[in-house]
């Protein structure tokens, strides 16, 4: 008899991991075509026909707007009171990746698998860790090397008293590779470890590209995938282990 009453308790268990099983995938779905809850994100992705610029390529689905893609190009903009130079005049070949890392920010849907909640005021969601293809990294730090900054963390230790960051009292200004010596310590130092400088090449299919042609499509939709569906696996992996231990419990006990 003791025998027969593990076996209901064993179905429930297998229906239960297969439930958890279920909400993990769905919840890996809901990573894919997304935007974050942030300053000045859409509330959901959709074409922007007249993005401006380096933003021009997400606007068959796009999680900025017009407006956004514009300030985005402009120096001290209202996005973020951002001053570029605040260490002299940056470098065009410089700026040209900060501008194309802003549009990468705000306007990518493919951001999904890395977004995290925080609790901050000026936003409720950030990326976490984004694996950023080797070239980008690379070519982003090259063009930078000889321009100038005083911080290797830019997200914060800013004097903000006149209105935009300017370097805070005892911080000297050096040439990029001072503060950041690798293209790893530039990708993943300077903006709190939102990137992760990747081993994946572009066109590879498992890191997001900065840069893309979008005559070719959005090489990102099928990394932003690739990862959603290793987060889904992993989910079910998790939930049957949890399932066949309970049911090992509740076998020894009715025995």
């Amino acid at each position: 008899m003791a025998h027969l009453m593990t076996v209901p308790w064993l179905l429930l268990l297998i229906w239960m991991a297969h439930c958890a099983a279920s909400r993990a995938t769905r919840a890996r779905a809901d990573l894919l075509n997304v935007c974050m809850d942030a300053k000045h994100h859409k509330e959901k992705p959709g074409p922007e026909d007249n993005l401006h610029n380096q933003c021009s390529p997400w606007k068959k689905n796009s999680c900025c707007s017009t407006n956004t893609s514009q300030e985005a190009h402009k120096d001290i903009s209202y996005l973020y009171r951002f001053n570029w130079d605040h260490c002299g005049t940056m470098a065009a070949e410089c700026k040209r990746h900060f501008i194309q890392d802003t549009c990468l920010y705000e306007c990518s849907p493919n951001l999904g698998p890395w977004i995290q909640q925080v609790d901050q005021s000026w936003r409720k969601e950030r990326i976490l860790d984004v694996p950023l293809c080797k070239e980008d990294c690379q070519q982003w730090w090259e063009d930078c090397r000889t321009s100038f900054t005083c911080k290797s963390n830019w997200h914060k230790g800013w004097d903000w008293t006149s209105g935009y960051n300017q370097c805070p009292v005892g911080a000297s200004c050096h040439p990029f590779h001072f503060y950041f010596p690798t293209p790893a310590a530039l990708c993943e130092e300077i903006w709190t470890h939102s990137y992760k400088l990747s081993n994946y090449s572009r066109g590879s299919g498992r890191c997001i590209q900065m840069w893309f042609d979008p005559a070719q499509g959005n090489p990102n939709e099928e990394v932003a995938r690739f990862y959603a569906e290793a987060m889904s696996r992993a989910g079910l992996h998790g939930a049957w282990p949890l399932a066949c231990s309970l049911s090992l419990m509740l076998f020894w006990v009715f025995s």
